[in-house]
């Protein structure tokens, strides 16, 4: 059950609290440690020229094609889940011209994402391999927009299957004699737009004649099948999918989600205004609205929450950096984005209960990526580092939050200005996360709890001067998490000076 709510009063003043109650004895549902996944697209320079290099680079050190320290960041960012091909190049994939040696693989032209012209010598080994050198679980995302059932299935053969069938004996050719035992697969991507423009009653039926020949070749472990699901507030969708398939053929429905001020003007990346901050913040806390929404359409039909929400695209879209291809979404990452991803993090957290995957858009070089790549150098984002302090929630117990908030204004609009989630972990420690999204003014939140006598272990902040402020390749570590001193225990009392525009994340241990 979610206690988190926002109580509304007049807008704040200086010197105002935000309190939250912690319901530690309620904390009973685990936070899935797949809503702190990622997203790896074939577009612009996300794989090639961003995370894979090719085998044969002598100048950045790789294993198999893979930037060696890009892997290191992302096995201590904890990756947990990756999904990979698209987005709306996984309904042009055909995987089998990406498996095999990479001098007979075909090459293909990405029509999505700029017209280049790829040789496929990134394809699913390449993937799977890279998923299992950071310890990520693959997300595959099947081509039903051009594909076949056959396609698919043989698909999930190939890298699930055991035995002499074609397909594994396939895979063993190809060098790799043990099947991966892939779990997740998305049945499509966006089939009401670039997935093939579908209607959901239509798209309904389609899903069902996949999701049947997906046999599960794995004897380990079942497959986690996903429809695509609504993009943002679609509800009609969502009510379709769950109407209309069969809960035996389905683990998970998906959600598209970008904070966008305007899809026809949606301003830029790190020369933002105070008013495009504030806009693009707007839109980031109605992912609350959203989830709250899709979720009672969902209890209507799965009362019991066995079919899980999974928003596979979410983050910040703004315009691409001056100079670069429009078709490659490009941007620099910012304090801005520090802020977006805590507080939907904080979301996701509150709604574990139906939300067990999520996925950033995007892993490398693309939308609200978590690193940017030039050359031989690599930064790591306000972004990443967020989502490095926040893994201290994966598979921990939620504790419900009951939050009386304060709030940042903007003219005659105003936000609420604190976002909160917690969380006790299998050693007794509990994690409060906290966000204050206002840039121009510093507010104290006041943590209470009944219970357990806590001791406050540690804490970290990420925060800077200014929201615009990034990481850059002559300055990759101008912003990067410190300790934290502003918090003062007074029993089962926290009092937490927050800065502007920070994120925190306590520690408390009994």
């Amino acid at each position: 059950m979610l206690y988190a709510c926002f109580i509304l009063t007049s807008a704040c003043l200086y010197g105002q609290e935000a309190t939250v109650d912690l319901h530690i004895p309620d904390s009973k549902i685990v936070i899935s440690k797949n809503i702190y996944g990622h997203f790896a697209e074939h577009l612009g320079h996300c794989i090639y020229e961003g995370l894979y290099v090719g085998d044969t680079s002598k100048e950045i050190p790789n294993t198999e094609g893979v930037r060696n320290d890009i892997l290191a960041a992302l096995k201590k960012l904890k990756v947990p889940v990756l999904r990979w091909p698209g987005g709306c190049f996984a309904d042009t994939y055909h995987w089998k011209d990406g498996v095999g040696p990479k001098i007979k693989r075909p090459a293909m032209t990405n029509t999505w994402w700029g017209g280049v012209t790829e040789d496929n010598s990134f394809g699913t080994h390449d993937f799977l391999n890279m998923c299992e050198r950071i310890g990520a679980e693959p997300y595959l995302a099947g081509n039903v927009g051009s594909g076949t059932v056959q396609e698919l299935s043989q698909w999930v053969e190939y890298v699930n299957g055991e035995g002499s069938s074609p397909m594994p004996a396939w895979r063993k050719a190809n060098g790799r004699d043990k099947p991966w035992n892939v779990k997740y697969f998305g049945v499509g991507n966006e089939t009401w737009g670039c997935g093939g423009h579908m209607t959901p009653e239509y798209y309904s039926n389609i899903y069902k004649q996949y999701a049947t020949f997906m046999a599960d070749w794995s004897n380990s472990r079942h497959l986690f099948r996903v429809a695509s699901g609504a993009n943002a507030d679609d509800y009609h969708w969502t009510e379709v999918m769950m109407r209309d398939i069969p809960k035996d053929l389905i683990e998970g429905v998906s959600l598209h989600y970008y904070s966008v001020i305007d899809w026809n003007a949606k301003g830029p990346a790190a020369t933002f205004s105070d008013r495009q901050y504030f806009a693009t913040m707007k839109q980031a806390l109605r992912m609350e609205e959203l989830v709250v929404k899709h979720e009672a359409v969902m209890d209507r039909y799965d009362p019991k929450k066995k079919i899980a929400l999974v928003v596979d695209e979410w983050g910040g879209w703004y315009d691409v950096e001056p100079g670069t291809n429009p078709f490659f979404l490009y941007q620099q990452n910012t304090m801005r984005d520090a802020m977006l991803a805590g507080v939907t993090l904080n979301i996701f957290n509150n709604h574990c209960d139906r939300i067990r995957m999520a996925n950033l858009a995007q892993l490398v070089n693309v939308l609200q990526s978590v690193i940017l790549t030039n050359k031989q150098k690599i930064i790591l984002t306000p972004t990443y580092h967020v989502m490095e302090m926040y893994n201290v929630h994966q598979d921990a117990r939620m504790i419900p939050v009951s939050l009386k908030n304060i709030f940042y204004t903007d003219g005659r609009d105003s936000l609420p200005a604190i976002s909160v989630s917690a969380s006790r972990d299998s050693l007794g420690i509990t994690h409060i996360s906290l966000v204050n999204i206002d840039p121009g003014k510093p507010n104290r939140v006041r943590v209470h709890w009944e219970g357990p006598v806590l001791k406050l272990e540690n804490g970290r902040i990420l925060r800077s001067a200014r929201i615009q402020d990034h990481n850059s390749f002559e300055e990759p570590d101008k912003i990067e998490p410190k300790d934290f001193s502003g918090a003062i225990m007074k029993g089962n009392e926290l009092e937490v000076d927050m800065p502007p525009a920070s994120v925190i994340v306590l520690a408390l241990r009994g």
